[in-house]
């Protein structure tokens, strides 16, 4: 199983340069930091952690349409005067659309990944300062679990500030969900 989740990186070996054997900051969670090869290969040869995972990828056209029926203004359509500090929108890195309350579109496509609605395996990522909000679903992504941490108290939830938003009947039904598979 260890050589299915192995990685090389496409240098060669009798180099003596210490940079490309390192794990790079953006590796960790990702990369085994203490399972490499001695010798040669050590460093250049890394395995994936044991929760990582690769995306098999999802469709992006649904959830294209799913933000479209929030509010998303598709980008043919989209005039700067209008809405000149709208966030721009982008799947799988083309922008597709614009929208005037990027909070709440956010909001919105988190709570319908949570609730399973569309595929746990689509990455968010919401770049207040350059206003995007870029969706990733493609294949060939490297991947691990969150944990997901609610940001305040609400009276819905009734968590405290900082805890974990994991139950244990979330685990259940994941345990459940992955027996019947």
């Amino acid at each position: 199983l260890s050589h299915l989740r192995r990685t090389n990186t496409p240098i060669g070996r009798d180099g003596k340069l210490a940079k490309p054997r390192q794990l790079h900051n953006t590796h960790w969670g990702l990369v085994c930091p203490a399972e490499t090869p001695e010798g040669q290969a050590c460093g250049l040869v890394k395995n994936l952690s044991l929760m990582c995972y690769v995306s098999v990828g999802t469709p992006g056209d649904p959830i294209i349409d799913f933000m479209i029926s929030r509010g998303m203004e598709v980008l043919e359509e989209y005039e700067q005067l209008r809405f000149p500090q709208a966030t721009k929108i982008f799947v799988n890195g083309v922008w597709v659309g614009v929208h005037s309350d990027p909070t709440e579109l956010v909001r919105e496509v988190r709570q319908t990944r949570r609730n399973n609605i569309i595929s746990t395996e689509v990455s968010l990522v919401r770049d207040i300062r350059d206003r995007e909000f870029k969706i990733f679903s493609d294949a060939g992504r490297v991947m691990r679990p969150l944990f997901v941490v609610e940001p305040g108290d609400t009276p819905k939830t009734a968590h405290q500030r900082g805890n974990l938003y994991l139950t244990k009947d979330m685990v259940h039904k994941l345990r459940d969900t992955h027996l019947a598979e």
